[in-house]
């Protein structure tokens, strides 16, 4: 409870994406509560050395 949902995404070159893009689709595919209020777009996810995703860091980040 309390935690606002953030969807974080990595496109590929060349690729283009909205944030109301990836909403529409996540309304289409999943339940209503599961929409993320943000998407933050990032070059590349925030890794340790073994490749697994760092969470605690994407928690972190603010957007500016």
């Amino acid at each position: 409870m309390g935690a606002r949902l953030r969807a974080f995404v990595v496109l590929k070159e060349e690729a283009e994406l909205t944030e109301e893009a990836v909403k529409n689709y996540v309304r289409e595919h999943l339940a209503r509560y599961k929409v993320p209020r943000e998407v933050i777009f990032l070059s590349e996810l925030p890794r340790n050395p073994t490749g697994k995703i760092l969470k605690r860091e994407l928690r972190q980040i603010e957007l500016q």
